[in-house]
Order: C-alpha cells, then sequence, then structure tokens
C-alpha cells in the first residue's frame, strides 16, 4: 500500500506545466476584453428580458394580490360593521328581555303580596269571629265559675264557722262576706 501511496505522489509531482501556467482564465489579460463583451451582451438581454416579460409578470401578480388583499380588507371591515350591528341588535333584545323579565317578577311579586294580604285579612278576620266567640265563651263560663266559686266559698265559709263557732250562719250574711271579699 506504501508504494501505490508512493506512485500516486509521483505521478502528482510530473503535471505539465501548461495546465499551471496561465492563472486563474477569467484574470487573463487576453481573453479579458472578450468577456467584458459578453458580459455587456448577456447583462443587456438579461435587462431587456426581465424588463418586458419578468417584471410585468411580477407587476401584474403584485397589483393582483394588492386588489385581493384590499377587497379582503374591505369584505372584513364590512362584515365587522354587520356583526357590531348583530350585536348591538343582540345587547339591545338582551337588555328588552331583561328589563321585561324584571317587570313580570316585580308583578308577579307584587299581585302574590296582594294575595297574601288579602288572605291574611280574610284569615285574621276569620280568626278576630273565632276570638271573639271565644272570648264570649270564657266570659260566660267565668261568670258561671265565678257564681259556682261564690256559692262554693260561701258554702266552705258556712262550714268553717260552723265547725269552728258551732252555730250555723245567715246565708245571707255569708253571701254578702263572700261578695266583698271577691271584690277585692
Amino acid at each position: 500500500m506504501a508504494q501505490k501511496n508512493a506512485k500516486q505522489i509521483e505521478s502528482l509531482e510530473h503535471v505539465p506545466a501548461s495546465e499551471h501556467g496561465g492563472g486563474f482564465p477569467p484574470f487573463q489579460k487576453d481573453t479579458f476584453v472578450s468577456q467584458l463583451i459578453w458580459l455587456a451582451i448577456i447583462f443587456v438581454a438579461l435587462y431587456h428580458l426581465m424588463s418586458r416579460i419578468a417584471l410585468p409578470r411580477i407587476g401584474a401578480i403584485l397589483e393582483a394580490r394588492r386588489k385581493q388583499i384590499e377587497g379582503d380588507i374591505a369584505q372584513a371591515e364590512k362584515l365587522k360593521a354587520e356583526s357590531d350591528q348583530a350585536i348591538a341588535v343582540y345587547e339591545k333584545a338582551l337588555a328588552d328581555a331583561r328589563s321585561r323579565a324584571q317587570t313580570l317578577a316585580n308583578e308577579t311579586r307584587e299581585k302574590t303580596l296582594a294575595e297574601g294580604e288579602a288572605e291574611r285579612k280574610a284569615l285574621d278576620t276569620t280568626l278576630n269571629a273565632k276570638i271573639a266567640t271565644a272570648e264570649k265563651a270564657i266570659a260566660e263560663r267565668q261568670a258561671a265559675a265565678m257564681l259556682n266559686v261564690q256559692g262554693i266559698a260561701a258554702e266552705a265559709a258556712t262550714a268553717i264557722v260552723e265547725r269552728l263557732v258551732g252555730v250555723v250562719p245567715a246565708r245571707s250574711d255569708v253571701n254578702s262576706a263572700v261578695a266583698e271579699v271577691l271584690k277585692r
């Protein structure tokens, strides 16, 4: 393998001088003028092609894109205005609905309060009538009880006096004494 590498190195050393002698071809003095002429011809041809074919197409594409963008912006503004209007209508409808709901709630509350007040008054009237009847019954029973208490007190007083004194007192005297004590 070492022999193979040595042969390759030798072959590189025996390169003819004609291949290395001139330098970089575009910088050679004898071909420089012709290269400049060809450069100018190709530049003019490319400039002419670009200005007549490519640039108008690019300009048309840019103009079409500009018009498309302007149309899209106009449509977006139109849609935004429509959506703003729809939002305003929605918010107004929502406010109206809330107002109606509040009004209905207030009316229902007032109606319920009025019905409740009417029922309360009717119940108060019924209860007051029942209370009056009950108080009258209580007063009658109390009066009857007081008569019974008076009779019982008179009998008890008669029995106490008879036992203590041994003499039965007069019924009228006992009744007047008991009535006088109950008045206090």
